[in-house]
């Protein structure tokens, strides 16, 4: 049910921009994001602050999206929050010594520090990767092109990269015994 509801402002954004446009899909999003928001604190208690770092970045962008009806606002909300995540992840791992994925993912599954070394360069790769994908596309494609990105393209991006992180990490998980 979270994760259902976590892509509920992106679909009614790209069905609104599809059917009116940029600045009445901005709106949508925003109010589809700060209604997420109160639902997620209603329902589970708290929320997280991922969540709390990306409704932020989409109510800003979104508002000034709307206000000026230019995505270029949006387009820069990605590129700034994927480079956020990775200069995170990377600055906890190197200059903290403490992979962020670990404390994230530790409590729920166990892996030699080296795994979570390597997980988390990974995702900071990965968030690197996804910046740069949305600067290129936001730049030499339509803003058409773009939204479709957004609403597909990263979605099936982090798809991929979840089912490597699982095909890597399995080696590494406990084995039954029969």
């Amino acid at each position: 049910m979270k994760q259902i509801l976590e892509f509920i402002p992106l679909i009614l954004f790209f069905a609104v921009y599809k059917l009116a446009g940029v600045r009445e899909a901005a709106v949508t999003l925003v109010i589809a994001t700060i209604l997420q928001m109160i639902i997620l604190k209603w329902k589970y208690g708290k929320i997280e602050k991922q969540q709390i770092i990306m409704g932020s970045a989409v109510v800003f962008f979104g508002l000034l999206t709307a206000y000026f009806n230019e995505i270029k606002y949006l387009q820069w909300k990605v590129t700034i929050v994927y480079a956020l995540f990775a200069l995170i992840l990377l600055v906890a791992q190197f200059g903290f010594k403490t992979p962020l994925i670990k404390k994230l993912l530790g409590k729920e599954i166990e892996l030699p520090n080296k795994v979570w070394n390597n997980l988390n360069l990974g995702w900071a790769i990965f968030f690197l990767i996804c910046m740069l994908v949305n600067i290129y596309i936001s730049q030499a494609f339509s803003e058409e092109i773009w939204v479709d990105f957004k609403s597909f393209g990263i979605l099936a991006m982090t798809f991929v990269a979840t089912i490597c992180t699982g095909v890597y990490i399995y080696r590494y998980l406990p084995k039954e015994k029969d």
